[in-house]
């Protein structure tokens, strides 16, 4: 793999991380249970995306299969959460 892929993944990498300190932020401050539950959802996608980009630089493909069964279960998640969410503010 050329050198310059290998930056731009490694710098991808970075802001990934920062966006992943910005969004533990928000859920460890949040306003009310939505922004905390959005911001768990983003959490997910962005700790499945730094899994893809770990895949493609390392090129190691089980990270790739890591990443589909998170994916599998932070869907699962965040539709059982929505529902409590939602449960508890038709009381």
């Amino acid at each position: 793999m050329p050198d310059y892929i290998i930056y731009i993944l490694n710098f991808s990498l970075g802001i990934h991380l920062l966006l992943i300190a910005i969004c533990v932020h928000r859920v460890w401050k949040g306003e009310n249970g939505l922004d905390r539950l959005l911001g768990v959802d983003l959490l997910g996608t962005l700790i499945l995306a730094v899994l893809v980009i770990i895949a493609i630089r390392d090129q190691q493909p089980l990270y790739i299969d890591v990443a589909m069964g998170l994916a599998a279960v932070g869907f699962t998640s965040s539709i059982l959460l929505a529902k409590y969410m939602a449960d508890q503010q038709l009381r």
